[in-house]
């Protein structure tokens, strides 16, 4: 993949950040497939996953000011100035009827695509060091580099989710959207990296992994380093600024972004005393017909 991409500069006010990401290494045999298992007993003598990591100096930059110069198509990932009527996300039932609606809206105006199916939502809330947020509300950070579904992945869920439906729409553009906001506060520890899908190198950076569950079997994508890796975050942001990430884009023409990577990532300078991180994620398959 040939990449031409300027090294970013930054702007007054922008605050980047010196930081570690955790990329892809396998744990034992490199040969074999990389694999997890969730809540499922693996086989005797199998260890429950073989993901180990590799740790890597990166420059977080920051897109505060610049927000308008990322896009969905261009970099994987667009910033987004959008208030919700919600803003707890403690009732499950009301997040389905009022926030997924809400989002449905935003996604087709932003994306112009003309069908929004919202599959699953994900709601993270970091305990701070006086137990503010128990830890058992929601799950924490995911602090390694990672593309939540595969190609394969992406193309199983809409058949999946689909049914009659799924051969008419394999047959358009699909794509596979996460929404992400924070909650109640900025978010100051922990925030989100974004990687540039023009410094990406699909062949080389991307690592298949299976996860078994119970029920089912999935995959995501881990991420090999590369040098060329330009990271963004978008400091102190607002729950009225929500980061749009593509997981999976069905193009493959005109040097559409078809994905990006993130991660979680420690931001040192950030006072103890700020408020911890919440965020809430959805997961959205896109179709640009009905």
């Amino acid at each position: 993949m040939t990449v031409d991409v300027l090294p970013p500069s930054p702007a007054p006010g922008q605050h980047d950040v010196s930081a570690t990401l955790n990329y892809h290494a396998p744990l034992g045999d490199p040969t074999e497939e990389a694999y997890r298992y969730i809540y499922l007993t693996p086989p005797p003598g199998k260890p429950e996953h073989n993901l180990g990591e590799d740790q890597r100096p990166v420059v977080v930059h920051d897109a505060r000011g610049r927000e308008d110069e990322f896009s969905l198509d261009k970099n994987g990932f667009q910033f987004v100035r959008h208030a919700s009527a919600e803003a707890e996300f403690v009732d499950e039932e009301r997040i389905k009827e009022v926030y997924y609606k809400e989002a449905e809206e935003l996604l087709k105006s932003v994306t112009g695509a003309k069908r929004v199916l919202i599959f699953d939502h994900t709601i993270r809330r970091h305990a701070g060091k006086d137990g503010s947020i128990p830890r058992t509300e929601g799950r924490g950070p995911v602090e390694r580099v990672h593309i939540d579904q595969t190609y394969e992945a992406s193309i199983k869920r809409v058949n999946q989710l689909l049914g009659a439906d799924a051969p008419r729409l394999l047959g358009t553009r699909i794509r596979l959207i996460n929404l992400w906001r924070p909650i109640a506060n900025p978010v100051y520890h922990r925030p989100l990296a974004l990687g540039d899908w023009r410094t990406l190198d699909p062949t080389h950076d991307l690592v298949p992994v299976t996860y078994y569950y119970p029920d089912r079997t999935g995959a995501t994508f881990s991420v090999r380093w590369n040098p060329a890796h330009q990271w963004w975050y978008l400091s102190e942001q607002r729950p009225d600024e929500v980061t749009l990430i593509k997981c999976f884009d069905s193009r493959e023409e005109d040097g559409c972004a078809r994905l990006t990577p993130h991660s979680a990532f420690w931001d040192r300078t950030t006072p103890q005393d700020k408020p911890s991180r919440q965020s809430i994620e959805l997961r959205a398959l896109l179709f640009d017909e009905e």
